[in-house]
């Protein structure tokens, strides 16, 4: 027997001689783009920017995002504060929206927005 063929013998018990297939994969989420979440006065603009994964205790799954200021041709991030939800206006110089964590509002944060500062309520 050829060196070949008794691999493949060898391989047939093992794993089989056939052509592996390609692994099927989910398709990938991909990052979400920057989208406009909320305007203010004074040409304020707030941004969904980077995002992350969240899975409730059922597993359900969602998107939770990250904020960022935009005025002037300048940015501001919202540290640490990723939200399922859309944000609203406290008043002309404040957001509120809530901190999400695994797809459910945890607790609510008014944001500066001169700052970008989040405040517990």
């Amino acid at each position: 027997m050829s060196a070949r063929r008794l691999a493949c013998a060898i391989g047939l018990a093992v794993l089989g001689c056939a052509e592996p297939k390609p692994e099927a994969k989910p398709p990938a989420a991909g990052k979400p783009k920057d989208s406009l979440a909320l305007t203010a006065p004074g040409g304020v603009e707030v941004w969904y920017i980077g995002a992350r994964a969240g899975r409730d205790s059922t597993g359900a799954t969602c998107i939770e995002r990250a904020m960022e200021i935009r005025r002037d041709g300048t940015t501001t991030l919202i540290p640490l504060l990723y939200t399922g939800e859309v944000p609203t206006l406290a008043n002309d110089s404040t957001l509120r929206t809530n901190l999400w964590l695994n797809c459910r509002p945890m607790r609510l944060y008014e944001v500066n927005l001169r700052t970008g500062r989040p405040v517990p309520k």
